[in-house]
């Protein structure tokens, strides 16, 4: 009999910019996603952004759209015009609103979940983001353009 053996599949880990004005919603997304065993940082404040951005690396940013100082549909534009790549996920205390969905979105949000939904529901919409965000990086070629079909002429 034969024993074959499987590596577990590799775990990616990553880091995560969360952006919320409610310490207690900021200070639980920290937790939880390192207990996943990723990184995070913080911020209460959506001006200490484009500091932290410019001097740090993230995979995803997390942006709450109603704070004091700043909305967050703003936020995500400003990120967007410093990193046309990173993937931004919308969790909000606003509950399912099409508009703000829709104004999200279009702003250059890549994925939308409801403060009122379990932790889960966030993660997976990470997740499926990321999973996204990687399989296009892994199709664009090197020098920016478009591979050529096999056997066009």
């Amino acid at each position: 009999m034969e024993i074959i053996k499987m590596k577990p599949a590799k775990r990616e880990y990553f880091q995560f910019l969360i952006i919320d004005d409610d310490p207690g919603i900021a200070k639980f997304l920290v937790t939880y996603l390192r207990q996943q065993g990723h990184t995070c940082c913080a911020l209460t404040d959506g001006f200490q952004t484009a500091a932290w951005l410019s001097e740090n690396d993230c995979e995803v940013a997390i942006v709450d759209l109603k704070m004091p100082k700043v909305d967050g549909i703003s936020l995500i534009a400003f990120i967007r015009e410093l990193n046309s790549t990173l993937p931004i996920v919308v969790f909000t205390g606003v509950g399912y609103d099409e508009e703000q969905m829709q104004a999200a979105l279009h702003a250059g949000a890549n994925g939308y979940v409801s403060k009122n939904l379990p932790i889960e529901q966030l993660y997976c919409v990470l997740a499926r983001v990321l999973a996204t965000c990687q399989q296009r990086k892994r199709s664009v070629p090197f020098n920016g353009q478009q591979p050529a079909l096999a056997g066009a002429a």
